[in-house]
């Protein structure tokens, strides 16, 4: 039996969605007005409707995220939205918040969000328990977690008759420290709530690290920063683990971002399908573009794989910046003045912008007004004395490794249209054996079955000259459409006369006849939720739930009441509470210093501490516990649970 495999693409706004399809995506996720998990990210239902019709041309689909938690006063306008979304073509709503299990809703799949914790098998089948279509899978999993979770819900169809929810996993983009849903840091520092789409991303920041005497351990360093997520390497083991839909992170980055990471994923998967019989892709259509894809060319930390295969020794942290530093172009030969002299073999463009960590372990930065060869021109010819730079450049000497964090050249190509999609189709014209009614008939076929014709009245007249050339010749004229002609064949009993302008007549109507058929013919996956009372879960039955459980309004307590629980504590944003837990992290500090205690008795090679310029150098002297110090003084206590491979951040 097939399986359909899904690219995913965000979607900032209606370009962005627009360009997404364009060039190679299967689906997009973008934001409604409200009540999205990006709350800088949020487009009208109308152009949210204009998004799907075009998508749909594609048999693409469009899901919208309702992905943050809700107030008891924000229900009546998220149901109101929720109607408005389907009635405007939505395919499905990627939803947190457990109110709309209890709504009443018109028959639109669920998305489970990442926000939602999905992290074990036992979450994931009381997911299938309650209908949803589809569960983003936390982010931190592993490859075996996955195929654990894939194989309990595959178990659970085979003995229920239920359809197990498709697996979508983020294989690409920024991440998160904490475990999606599950961090309170914006909201505790700063009152901005990441469960309602405003985090101030406090994981970005630079901390100081002090042991239990008040040593600083390290200083000004962004700790709890991650590098980007790319597994692009690693698509087939993902698939073969059970991931359907293969989600790329995005919904505030640019156009271009949207552009470059969704032809690259979907050359990449087209590579695997291209190759494996068992695999179809669930929208039709192919991409041409104008560039090659290079996901070290859009914006980007450096990049990880982020737990797909447990915890390694590469690194998934960046200690230095949150920014982002590109490609590593080669080591600085030469600064003399404003000139750069690097040892690369790239191509340097005027404009291209460039970075490099300085001995004091700062990000520093620079724009190229002029390149030539390997030669880098910081300055501006005439403006400047002989040999006085323009630009500060702090620390940068011989020997400096320099990054290119934007490719002047590759930014001008994305900024114009850069890729065509075209569904595949095929004519077939023929005449009528019927000499009261002459004419002809045209059929047009696109490369997924879907097909239309018509019987054009036209009177057999016999040419004087083969006609063959040119009715192929107008008929593959598809111009300006979504088509591009594969085939024309011709089943024709003479050799008819037909003017051009007939053929384009014809080639027309039947164009427009098909882009409508395949609108019509786009269907919505079915929903199997059903209505009634919420099924019972084990993560939740019996027990008291903390915040952590996220339930901000009555509906949510309603439904954790019949999943079970016997009391729910109310969510962060309502009610703070006293050294929370604001963070829980697979990534562990102690590790990336080279000092964890679990890995380090299995005989692996410590980590470097990448710590550059600390008070002291971080060793395992420093009693616990540790903290992480702001500028302004706050402190956040830090606890290790090497039983469970994870660091959690209390509040002081």
């Amino acid at each position: 039996m097939n399986r359909y495999i899904e690219l995913l693409a965000p979607a900032k706004n209606l370009t962005c969605g627009i360009e997404a399809i364009r060039h190679g995506a299967d689906a997009v996720y973008i934001g409604a007005e409200h009540f999205g998990a990006r709350a800088a990210a949020g487009n009208s239902v109308a152009d949210i409707r204009t998004l799907c019709a075009y998508a749909h041309q594609f048999h693409a689909r469009v899901y919208v995220t309702v992905n943050t938690i809700l107030y008891d006063a924000e229900l009546d306008a998220t149901r109101c939205l929720v109607w408005q979304l389907y009635e405007a073509g939505v395919d499905a709503l990627i939803v947190q918040d457990l109110a709309l299990l209890k709504m009443d809703l018109p028959p639109i799949p669920l998305h489970a969000s990442t926000q939602m914790d999905n992290r074990t098998p036992q979450k994931a089948l009381w997911l299938m328990r309650q209908g949803y279509e589809q569960v983003v899978l936390a982010r931190e999993l592993s490859l075996e977690q996955t195929a654990a979770i894939h194989a309990a819900l595959q178990a659970e169809s085979a003995r229920t008759g239920r359809p197990a929810p498709q697996l979508e996993a983020f294989v690409h983009g920024a991440l998160c420290v904490s475990y999606s849903g599950q961090c309170y840091a914006s909201q505790h520092c700063f009152g901005r709530s990441a469960n309602r789409g405003e985090c101030a991303q406090f994981c970005r920041l630079a901390f100081d690290l002090i042991d239990a005497q008040g040593q600083t351990i390290a200083h000004d360093r962004h700790l709890l920063s991650l590098r980007d997520m790319n597994r692009a390497e690693h698509l087939e083991q993902m698939i073969d683990a059970g991931v359907s839909s293969f989600k790329i992170e995005g919904r505030l980055k640019d156009v271009s971002y949207v552009k470059n990471i969704t032809a690259y994923y979907r050359q990449r998967l087209d590579a695997i399908i291209g190759r494996r019989p068992d695999l179809r892709r669930t929208s039709i259509g192919t991409a041409a573009y104008t560039f090659t894809p290079d996901p070290a060319k859009s914006f980007n930390r450096g990049f990880t794989d982020n737990f797909l295969h447990g915890r390694t020794n590469s690194p998934i942290w960046n200690f230095a910046t949150p920014k982002a530093m590109g490609q590593p172009l080669g080591h600085v030969k030469e600064v003399r003045g404003g000139t750069i002299t690097v040892a690369t073999t790239a191509a340097l463009h005027n404009g291209d912008g460039f970075c490099y960590i300085d001995p004091a372990g700062r990000l520093q930065g620079f724009r190229a007004n002029r390149a030539e060869g390997n030669r880098i021109l910081a300055t501006s010819a005439g403006q400047e004395p002989a040999g006085k730079p323009s630009l500060a450049l702090p620390g940068l000497n011989k020997g400096t490794l320099l990054y290119r964090n934007m490719d002047a050249d590759f930014e001008r190509l994305l900024a114009r249209p850069s890729a065509q999609r075209h569904i595949g189709v095929r004519w077939l014209l023929t005449d009528s054996n019927d000499t009261a009614t002459e004419g002809f008939t045209l059929s047009l076929t696109a490369e997924d079955g879907t097909s239309t014709s018509r019987f054009f009245a036209q009177p057999h007249e016999e040419a004087r000259s083969p006609q063959a050339d040119n009715i192929r010749r107008q008929l593959a004229r598809l111009g300006d459409t979504i088509f591009l002609c594969a085939d024309v064949s011709l089943q024709l009993s003479h050799n008819w006369f037909l003017p051009s302008s007939v053929l384009a007549d014809w080639r027309r109507q039947l164009t427009d006849a098909l882009l409508q058929r395949l609108l019509d013919t786009h269907q919505r996956r079915a929903t199997s939720r059903q209505a009634g009372p919420i099924s019972p879960s084990p993560e939740f039955s019996g027990q008291a739930l903390s915040f952590a459980a996220n339930a901000a309004n009555h509906l949510a307590l309603e439904a954790y009441a019949e999943a079970g629980a016997t009391a729910v504590q109310p969510a962060y944003e309502l009610a703070a509470v006293p050294r929370a837990v604001v963070m829980t992290c697979r990534h562990c500090i102690r590790f990336a210093m080279g000092l964890c205690p679990k890995h380090g008795v299995q005989g692996q090679t410590p980590q470097k501490p990448h710590l550059s310029h600390t008070s002291h150098p971080a060793q395992a002297s420093h009693p616990l516990p540790w903290s992480l110090r702001l500028p302004d003084g706050r402190q956040f206590a830090l606890h290790f649970d090497c039983q469970r491979c994870e660091m959690t951040v209390s509040a002081s």
